[in-house]
């Protein structure tokens, strides 16, 4: 059974999220928890927030127990951008884009 937990619009753009996703995809659940504990990115303590979500999501609704899930799929689409201009030289504007992304999160029984 494939349990899913999903965060919308972080912060983090998401070529910055896929550089950890990349590493914790197809881990075991627990194991994934603890390599994003020491990793240096700040963005690491998000993605380890959903994936903490998804493993009690399994837990609470379907009775799982956390040792015997895996991250089947992990990913960060794009999400909402805001839009910000800066002034720049001779009367110019130069665009600021914020961009956002969505983690989503997919584990399931070993």
């Amino acid at each position: 059974m494939e349990v899913r937990a999903v965060a919308k619009s972080i912060g983090v753009s998401p070529l910055k999220v896929r550089r950890l996703l990349d590493l914790v995809r197809g881990q075991r659940a627990e194991q994934a928890l603890g390599l994003l504990r020491y990793m240096p990115s700040p963005s690491a303590k998000l993605v380890a927030k959903v994936v903490r979500s998804a493993i009690a999501n399994a837990e609470n609704n379907y009775q799982i127990a956390p040792a015997d899930l895996r991250i089947v799929r992990i990913f960060a689409d794009e999400g909402p951008t805001m839009k910000r201009f800066r002034a720049s030289a001779k009367g110019r504007a130069r665009p600021i884009l914020r961009r956002s992304s969505h983690i989503t999160v997919v584990v399931a029984e070993e």
